[in-house]
């Protein structure tokens, strides 16, 4: 049993669980309390029955005018607790938020190109690679911004796939597009 429930400063002292994995995305505390003040309402923590962090999900809304959007910084669930549906529970989440709270018009995220189960796991979701960029994950300036379970620094350069999924907003689905993985970027085109 698990309850979806509203991140509260006090989980950063209970996450051990779901950070000390390879696959998951260790930021400083600040970084999450930054996302706390400024997006209360896109994190969101997995609790065990017994009070476990089972997992969480952080992220932001950000872009201007048809680009506005939610974006998932970091989405992770502990490895005793995957394969349940976690992750998707709290994807689900996120989505409903992006759309009626912030009115987005899709949710984007970034995955490494190698993480091919996390790949799948959001195709099976409805995402879909909108670009690749080029070297986003890269070992000499320390990282890329995140998400999807994805490992910063890690060894040597690594592109990313930037996956969305469109919101209802997105009547004529202009945040999807068909050839994704072949349209490339550099990563300070993303920003």
């Amino acid at each position: 049993m698990s309850s979806l429930r509203p991140f509260h400063p006090l989980d950063l002292l209970r996450l051990n669980l779901a950070n000390l994995d390879v696959l998951t995305e260790n930021y400083d505390i600040s970084f999450y309390l930054s996302y706390l003040a400024k997006w209360p309402t896109l994190m969101s923590v997995m609790e065990s029955s017994q009070g476990r962090i089972m997992g969480y999900i952080m992220g932001k809304a950000e872009g201007t005018a048809k680009d506005w959007h939610g974006h998932v910084t970091a989405v992770t669930v502990a490895p005793d607790y995957r394969r349940l549906g976690l992750a998707k529970t709290m994807m689900d989440e996120l989505e409903r938020v992006t759309t009626s709270v912030y009115n987005g018009y899709f949710v984007d995220l970034y995955v490494r190109v190698s993480n091919e189960i996390a790949i799948r796991m959001y195709e099976g979701m409805g995402y879909s690679v909108y670009r690749t960029v080029v070297e986003y994950y890269s070992s000499s300036s320390g990282g890329g911004g995140g998400g999807g379970g994805a490992t910063v620094g890690g060894d040597g350069d690594e592109d990313a796939y930037d996956m969305r999924k469109p919101m209802r907003r997105d009547k004529h689905r202009k945040s999807v597009r068909k050839n994704g993985r072949e349209v490339k970027v550099l990563p300070h085109e993303v920003w």
